[in-house]
């Protein structure tokens, strides 16, 4: 994984509760093994017809959402099957942040996983995201990591919260093989030692 440290990105809004990883990415998208080309079928459901044309009314649709990497939605977002193709599917896509008030404890944990950084706001602040984002063509965010912090060109100022260790995580872009990779000295030095003791 990517070291994730800042960003500057235009942010696309999905204005719906309880977002479930089904409408993030359709079941019958999950046959693949790749982890990778999900991001063609992210929000299927809501960005194409049945008839496999466009839909011009889904936002991140829009020509002004273009190559956003913020995504902006309300409460319980990724609830429902614990897939960790959404999460794959949302990366895919561009996405590299999500804010929302509140986020389903699986994806939550999936996206620190895959270097995505979701963070939670107050109700009241994501409205003022969603309102700011429909007020400026382009508008874009810049999330610090190291800061905490979220900021606009317009005067935003906003902190946010976040675990330590999941902060440090994305930090220093590791996984969770990476992590245990941080102490592949000492594990050496274990099995040396239990080697010993067992011959």
């Amino acid at each position: 994984m990517e070291p994730f440290k800042q960003l500057t990105g235009i942010v696309a809004p999905v204005d719906r509760v309880n977002v479930d990883t089904d409408a993030i990415i359709p079941k019958q998208f999950l046959k693949r093994i790749e982890r990778s080309g999900f991001g063609q079928f992210l929000f299927f459901e809501w960005r194409f017809h049945e008839n496999g044309e466009v839909n011009a009314e889904f936002e991140p649709n829009k020509p002004r959402y273009q190559g956003a990497s913020v995504l902006i939605s309300r409460a319980n977002f990724g609830c429902g099957s614990s897939r960790e193709h959404a999460p794959w599917a949302i990366l895919d896509y561009g996405f590299k942040v999500i804010i929302a008030p509140s986020f389903a404890d699986i994806f939550y944990n999936n996206c620190f996983k895959n270097g995505i950084l979701p963070i939670k706001l107050s109700e009241e602040q994501v409205e003022d995201l969603f309102q700011r984002t429909a007020k400026h063509d382009g508008y874009k965010l810049t999330v610090d990591l190291e800061k905490k912090s979220i900021s606009d060109e317009y005067g935003l100022s906003l902190s946010f919260d976040l675990d330590e260790h999941r902060r440090q995580f994305l930090l220093l872009g590791l996984d969770d093989i990476g992590l245990t990779l941080q102490h592949e000295d000492k594990i050496a030095a274990y099995e040396q030692k239990h080697a010993a003791r067992l011959g």
